[in-house]
């Protein structure tokens, strides 16, 4: 992998960015194999930057981020159930059942029963495809924002690096 130079005279940064994105090199620089062999979930930067004007309580944020962390291609759905949910954030059910209402009145979800052959219903399905619209409005926002952000980033990483 090769590092493009970078320097910014505005911001006081310059050195070496971060090498291409690919899952050795966040390997290499961030995790160990033993820390990504459950799975790695790709969290849009957007998603944190944008939180306050996406108007998304912490709690909120924190059922999608779950969801998300389910959501492994785009033909399918992540399908958690709340109960799953309440155990991996230490909410309650019930408090999880009204995040996620709050999330679906807010466009960023829609549920979608899901049902067990002769068993009843299944967890739901989550369409997040709201929530991607979403993101790609608010996009153009934080563009500039981004850039600098990963120039001072990959100078940080660079120095790091052995």
């Amino acid at each position: 992998m090769t590092k493009q130079p970078i320097a910014d005279e505005q911001d006081g940064v310059s050195g070496e960015a971060w090498p291409e994105t690919s899952s050795s090199v966040v390997r290499d620089f961030m995790w160990s194999d033993h820390v990504l062999s459950r799975g790695c979930a790709v969290i849009p930067s957007i998603l944190l930057w944008g939180q306050n004007g996406l108007k998304l309580k912490p709690d909120e944020l924190l059922v999608l981020l779950h969801l998300i962390s389910e959501w492994n291609s785009p033909g399918e759905l992540p399908d958690l159930a709340k109960k799953t949910i309440a155990a991996r954030t230490g909410l309650g059910v019930r408090m999880v059942q009204r995040h996620l209402t709050a999330l679906e009145q807010k466009g960023f979800l829609v549920r979608v029963a899901r049902f067990k052959s002769h068993k009843g219903q299944d967890s739901n399905g989550y369409d997040l495809s709201g929530l991607v619209a979403k993101l790609e409005a608010i996009t153009g926002q934080f563009e500039a924002a981004g850039e600098r952000e990963a120039r001072i980033r990959g100078v940080r990483m660079a120095a790091r690096a052995p």
